[in-house]
């Protein structure tokens, strides 16, 4: 049985529960799910785009446990504050916790949650199993239809990189990195380590999109290295800042892992767990 908390997202096949959720004028999330059979397994998907939507999975839990539901799974595919995984300076929390936290004391079967930001995310969340973004990669090559060399944009992302070349049989890799100032945040000093791209098509492979600065610096890099035509691919799309500023690629690759997109640059592969 599943419950998709969001309509718009529904990435695993099989019977719908029914259910009304609405907010409260107070701001408070609730919901009201409708009968079922209650002896069966649960998995609850959902797109947590704010403390709003992660309430909801929390109150969502809370009423199938008051039903009786004896198995909940959870497929929440963006983990909230995943980037917020270490404290960098005293007097910041350690984000990622305190919702694995939350999410633990729920006593969940699984919580799947897709392409992890780093392994802090397991390593904190009881019962966690990890989707990589192996298939997502793949079928990004498949549209792209040419030869691709694929860029590590830094250190963070080499150990998934060299995974997904493997499982695609040993697709090329180029490393790069980047600097950035802890307490202004601004990114510097973009390398990328080797000596001529030769003007093969490059795909940037990452987990997350936020504001685009590391890709529009590593891109333009890239293009000093005589690279051919660019290709973003993150798992996780945010672009906060819109799509003006990544006129140098030639197509964004994503999911809907975060929200909907209706962009000519952009192209979505939707998430399907079997």
């Amino acid at each position: 049985m599943i419950l998709n908390l969001d309509s718009q997202f529904k990435p695993i096949q099989g019977t719908e529960i029914q259910f009304q959720a609405f907010t409260f004028s107070g701001g408070e999330p609730h919901i009201k799910i409708q009968p079922f059979d209650t002896t069966q397994k649960v998995i609850v998907t959902h797109r947590a785009n704010s403390f709003n939507d992660f309430g909801l999975i929390i109150l969502t839990i809370d009423a199938l446990r008051r039903m009786d539901v004896k198995e909940v799974e959870l497929f929440i595919p963006y983990f909230p504050a995943a980037r917020q995984d270490r404290v960098m300076i005293p007097g910041e929390p350690l984000s990622v916790k305190v919702y694995a936290d939350i999410l633990n004391s729920l006593n969940l079967s699984k919580v799947y949650v897709f392409d992890a930001h780093s392994e802090v995310t397991p390593a904190v969340l009881n019962n966690c199993q990890v989707i990589t973004n192996y298939k997502f990669v793949e079928k990004v090559i498949e549209n792209i239809g040419d030869e691709v060399i694929l860029i590590s944009p830094d250190g963070g992302a080499l150990k998934k990189i060299y995974k997904v070349s493997e499982y695609l049989g040993g697709v090329e890799v180029v490393e790069a990195s980047k600097s950035r100032d802890v307490k202004t945040g601004k990114l510097k000093d973009f390398k990328v380590y080797t000596d001529d791209l030769q003007g093969k098509p490059c795909l940037i492979v990452d987990d997350i999109c936020d504001g685009g600065g590391t890709f529009i610096g590593l891109a333009e890099a890239l293009q000093k290295k005589k690279a051919g035509k660019l290709y973003l691919a993150v798992s996780h799309g945010i672009f906060n800042k819109g799509f003006d500023q990544l006129q140098i690629f030639e197509k964004i690759f994503t999911t809907n892992s975060v929200k909907d997109f209706n962009e000519a640059k952009v192209q979505t592969i939707n998430i399907e767990i079997e």
